[in-house]
């Protein structure tokens, strides 16, 4: 096989391959509590056999869907293959959505079982919400729970043999962020997922693939829908190690028994780890390749990552959706960053789309015909990656097609080079700048400033949201940074703990305007969010 082709069978078909990567993890598995922190593929091949006896035992059955919601870890794609294997859809959800947006989804999802803990019930039931009655049933992985199976009856049942599925039949729902209300629920299938993102990424390229001698380091949200092809790639190209992070504050013991040499993070991980590189000894000291997706991440915390290694790394920037997939790849430098306070960092600039596979244009928003290079415009993207539905939303993914092309709900530009610079979320617009660019300014040009976030409303300046190192800002340094930048809002500092989040670390903006009495009104018209 040239890469992997079925989920359900993909840790037995590595042991067939004889694969020899060691998963060393950060804590132990919500599925697995007692069996410690390390495994080798055989070991994870039996764990996700062991699930798929559960979910048969549960009743599930092929064409079901089981809907997930727990802690960040990597058993949520465990317990996906396990899912795939029986035949059923699984649904993986973020415990760190608002319980009456887990109801919405599970309302959409109508699940056959429910999978869950006892923290996410407890917290919606004290909220006036019922999760258990979403779901056909119910199981929480930490023992008894009122109205729930309890799991101790489901373990130590045979799975039956892996169940087939068209390739173009539903594979795994994931979700969107969320970041401006309720997440859509996005259904890929084997075509899009595993033989147009998992097979690609699964393909063994100079300086940017793993490599036998490496140990890859994840640190993401594992529900989200690039955990899954992900971990199918990365462990066909068969690393000496794989190291998962599930909570970047509980990061550092692991990291220095397991230095990494690439290191793939959410930007608001990388944002988080930038202290320990003030350490002489830091376990990142060995990191070659850095790669970033989910969110912008601004120049001075990749600058800071680059600059703290002792070899010369490169840093992988890719745009995509979950919709999609990757989009555009941007690579960078120590030597690319080394030009500072400019009114244009170049993290902004996205690169190029993903040659032979994927096509942009940028399009009026109102016509939606094509722009001039140079002109700001709403993204469109054509890729063979794109997922086939929304769950329970249908007319909204039609919305968001036109023929092959798929609307991002970004504004960029295309440059005259052929690159994208990424402006905005429609949504977050704000005519004549760019929030995002703003960002970028201000954290480049402050210092003591850990993340900014501008807002955009209308009849007001725009406002920023800083937090800093130390809870304060320096006014004149604040003010210098002002010099060449629009009128802004006095800034606002809050604490990091204060800023609404997705389950990516993605600032939730709408959120955040409800802490600050903002009101709700924005430039863009969110018809593609």
């Amino acid at each position: 096989m040239s890469g992997p082709r079925d989920l359900g069978t993909l840790f037995d078909d590595l042991v067939a391959r004889r694969v020899r990567t060691r998963v060393v993890l950060s804590r132990p598995l919500d599925i697995a509590p007692e069996f410690g922190t390390s495994y080798d593929m055989p070991a994870v091949a039996a764990l996700v056999r062991n699930v798929a006896g559960w979910l048969h035992a549960a009743g599930v059955r092929p064409g079901d869907r089981v809907a997930v919601v727990k802690r960040n870890h990597w058993d949520y794609v465990l317990i996906a293959c396990a899912a795939i294997r029986v035949g059923a859809v699984p649904a993986l959800l973020s415990d760190q959505l608002a319980p009456h947006a887990l109801e919405v989804l599970l309302e959409r999802l109508d699940p056959a079982l429910l999978i869950t803990t006892r923290a996410v019930l407890d917290t919606a039931r004290a909220h006036g919400i019922t999760l258990i009655a979403r779901a056909a049933r119910t199981t929480t992985l930490e023992g008894r729970y009122p109205d729930t199976i309890n799991l101790e009856r489901l373990t130590g049942h045979e799975p039956p043999a892996p169940s087939p599925r068209d390739d173009d039949d539903p594979l795994l729902i994931v979700h969107t962020s969320g970041t401006t209300g309720v997440p859509k629920l996005v259904v890929h299938t084997n075509r899009t997922l595993v033989d147009g993102l998992a097979a690609a990424e699964a393909t063994r390229l100079p300086i940017v693939s793993a490599r036998r001698r490496d140990t890859v380091c994840s640190a993401i949200s594992y529900s989200h829908g690039r955990a899954v092809p992900w971990t199918a790639s990365v462990l066909w190209l068969a690393p000496r190690e794989v190291v998962i992070i599930d909570a970047p504050d509980t990061a550092e013991t692991v990291l220095r028994e397991h230095p990494p040499t690439t290191l793939e993070a959410l930007p608001s991980t990388f944002v988080r780890w930038r202290p320990l590189l003030e350490q002489p000894d830091h376990p990142l000291r060995g990191v070659r390749l850095f790669i970033s997706t989910f969110d912008a991440v601004h120049p001075p915390t990749v600058r800071a990552f680059l600059a703290a290694t002792r070899r010369r790394p490169l840093w992988v920037q890719v745009w995509g959706q979950t919709e999609t997939g990757p989009l555009t790849f941007r690579f960078l430098t120590r030597r690319s960053l080394a030009a500072r306070d400019a009114r244009h960092p170049t993290t902004r600039n996205l690169g190029r789309p993903a040659p032979g596979r994927t096509r942009l244009r940028v399009v009026d928003p109102r016509t939606f015909q094509p722009v001039p290079r140079g002109t700001p415009g709403l993204v469109l993207a054509k890729t063979p990656t794109r997922c086939v539905d929304y769950v329970g939303e249908h007319d909204r993914w039609l919305a968001k097609t036109d023929g092959e092309w798929w609307n991002t709900g970004d504004m960029g530009m295309r440059t005259r080079w052929g690159s994208y610079l990424m402006l905005d979320r429609e949504v977050d617009v704000l005519p004549g700048q760019s929030c995002v660019e703003l960002e970028d300014v201000l954290e480049e040009r402050v210092t003591n400033v850990v993340e900014c976030v501008v807002l955009a409303t209308p009849g007001r300046l725009p406002q920023p949201v800083v937090v800093t190192r130390d809870g304060q800002l320096d006014v004149g340094q604040w003010r210098h940074a002002l010099r060449d930048l629009p009128a802004l809002a006095d800034p606002v500092v809050l604490a990091w703990e204060q800023i609404p989040r997705t389950g990516t670390g993605k600032v939730r903006r709408m959120e955040l305007r409800a802490v600050l009495r903002s009101g709700q009104d924005t430039f863009g018209t969110g018809r593609w969010t």
